[in-house]
């Protein structure tokens, strides 16, 4: 494969006996709410919050803040088109990963304001009763996106950029793919392209999206690599980056979040071949409403979808 010189192608209270000895007065018990408050004020305040407002009235996500904490200067930036003519879309396929999404979204909100590229964060939640598919989520997510974007992002919820030096510009010359196998914290084969890969409009739809087949975890950015190669377009990858595999934080806990690995029916043999028909022409699905959320500051758009199965041609799409 060709690559270019900038993008390489390729608390605790100790317990005082003498203050809580004998009779309990109203005095002692004034000072000791005062001092519970006082400590959780602090407490309060050495916290990352993970406070988030929900526009539309629906059901907030559970409150679990995690590190690392976003930069508080840069969150209130929504958009500024001084900063270039192209906006990205990050397209993240998403589903019961809420602790997960109150640490990414402020964090990738940051991480491109400082870095000057204008964004907006789309989160592509599954809430049919059908197997994740990533792809498929994906492919939403580009449908979706709106005509004020002109590239995306295909986004790991889980998967947050620690060098300020990893470009998310625009990718005009061919796909860039960001969390490349040198890098990325798991995947070090070559012709690996998940985690996080660059595409501007023209490209995707150029590939026809990705394939629709894969329910369940693994394989699809397996079959997207093929389609890049059919499409004949030139993968690139970031050159000088020196943090190695530091260069991404890795949130994935696999003991507590198990990827749905089962394989179905005739799902083994067909996760390998590639879908020369489907994709974005064979893409089915429904928005079944919107959310505007702001998350610790930062702004972004969850879609609820459910996709459709045709379960005469992937009858894996269900489990049991």
């Amino acid at each position: 494969m060709m690559y270019s010189s900038r993008r390489k192608p390729v608390l605790y209270f100790k317990e005082d006996r003498r203050y809580l000895s004998g009779k309990c007065t109203v005095y002692k018990l004034f000072g000791l709410c005062m001092v519970l408050v006082l400590v959780s004020l602090l407490w309060l305040q050495l916290s990352c919050s993970g406070d988030m407002s929900v526009t539309h009235g629906e059901r907030c996500m559970p409150q679990q803040p995690a590190p690392p904490c976003p930069a508080s200067g840069q969150a209130s930036v929504v958009d500024n088109p001084s900063w270039g003519p192209h906006k990205l879309a990050i397209v993240v396929p998403f589903r019961e990963r809420f602790e997960e999404l109150l640490v990414f979204v402020p964090f990738i909100h940051a991480f491109l304001n400082k870095n000057k590229i204008r964004h907006k964060i789309l989160i592509i939640n599954q809430v049919d009763h059908y197997r994740f598919n990533r792809a498929s989520l994906i492919n939403v997510g580009y449908t979706e996106s709106g005509n004020d974007t002109d590239y995306l992002a295909m986004h790991d919820v889980d998967l947050l950029p620690l060098n300020d030096a990893l470009d998310y510009g625009f990718p005009e010359k061919g796909p860039f793919h960001v969390a490349s196998p040198e890098l990325h914290p798991l995947y070090h084969y070559k012709t690996y392209v998940g985690g996080i890969l660059l595409l501007t409009k023209k490209h995707y739809y150029m590939c026809n999206g990705m394939s629709n087949r894969f329910w369940g975890w693994g394989r699809e950015d397996d079959e997207f690599y093929r389609r890049l190669r059919k499409a004949e377009l030139q993968l690139f990858r970031p050159s000088g980056i020196t943090t190695g595999y530091k260069t991404f934080l890795h949130v994935h806990d696999p003991a507590w979040r198990k990827r749905d690995q089962k394989r179905v029916a005739a799902q083994k043999q067909e996760q390998f071949k590639v879908d020369p028909e489907g994709g974005l022409t064979n893409l089915r699905y429904e928005v079944e409403s919107r959310q505007e959320l702001t998350i610790s500051g930062a702004p972004c758009t969850v879609i609820n979808t459910k996709l459709e199965c045709d379960q005469n041609q992937t009858p894996w799409c269900l489990l049991g």
